[in-house]
């Protein structure tokens, strides 16, 4: 039982230990299959950095945002996409959901002061009840779903933070306006970098997965057109097991490239 024991946990270890040993391998080996994902990650270290730096170094900005600073840094993680398209999608998403969701959400919290304490609260919790409802009811619309399924959430967010954090806080524009900064300041940033430094195009992304799959298809037909049935039939050539095998392989990836074929499209404008 004991050795039974000791075994399993070597066996535990020398896995560990083989797989820590091939990471360095597949380090490389994503790096080679794309130099572009090296590229990214360096695009967003640079662009984080450059905000980080931007708030919590230059004193004026941070005695002038405080701890608000930290959505301009959330804002570039969360923004900062592999193509331009899609970085440009999402910061747009996030500053139009933040801009609107703030003014209503401000707008709200003046309505619902009018009707004393009791009133504010009932009517701060219908507000949040109906807005988060209808806009989450809207994310089931295809279209919708397509352009504006980032944004709508952070409307969520927004409207209720800006709407119930009002209540204790009598400084609620300023919140607003500092948290429409900070993520105006950090959504720019993010495409900045992202378009200036080694942009990656989805056009091209989506031109080049069309050929492959293309290139594909024109080797599966005649492979199987040409080679299996006027190869096999008037010329007696053996087929070749492996070779149908990969082409096949090759296939069901073009017929699964659908999604990504529609990913890319989504992110060319229209």
């Amino acid at each position: 039982m004991v050795s039974s024991s000791s075994d399993e946990k070597e066996g535990i270890m020398s896995r560990g230990w083989e797989r820590l040993n091939s990471l360095p391998g597949k380090v490389k080996k994503l790096g080679q299959d794309d130099p572009r994902r090296v590229t990214h990650s360096l695009k967003v270290g640079l662009a984080v950095t450059l905000v980080s730096i931007l708030f919590y170094y230059f004193e004026p900005l941070y005695h002038g945002f405080g701890v608000s600073a930290m959505w301009a840094v959330l804002t570039v993680v969360v923004v900062f996409e592999f193509s331009v398209g899609a970085t440009l999608g999402k910061g747009l998403n996030r500053g139009l959901a933040t801009f609107t969701a703030g003014v209503l959400g401000f707008g709200g919290h003046r309505l619902a002061s009018l009707f004393g304490d009791k009133g504010e609260q009932i009517l701060l919790a219908l507000f949040v009840f109906l807005i988060a409802a209808a806009v989450t009811y809207l994310r089931f619309f295809p279209r919708m779903k397509a352009r504006y399924d980032y944004g709508l959430p952070i409307f969520i967010l927004t409207f209720s933070m800006i709407s119930v954090s009002g209540y204790h806080d009598d400084e609620l524009l300023p919140i607003a306006e500092q948290r429409i900064f900070t993520i105006l300041i950090g959504g720019l940033t993010a495409v900045a970098v992202c378009i200036f430094i080694c942009p990656v195009w989805a056009r091209d992304d989506l031109h080049n997965l069309v050929a492959n799959n293309i290139e594909k298809l024109s080797h599966l037909l005649r492979r199987y057109v040409i080679f299996k049935s006027f190869g096999s039939e008037y010329f007696k050539i053996p087929e070749d097991e492996e070779s149908l095998k990969k082409v096949s392989e090759e296939y069901k990836s073009v017929l699964s490239s659908k999604q990504s074929e529609e990913s890319l499209v989504s992110l060319l404008p229209t």
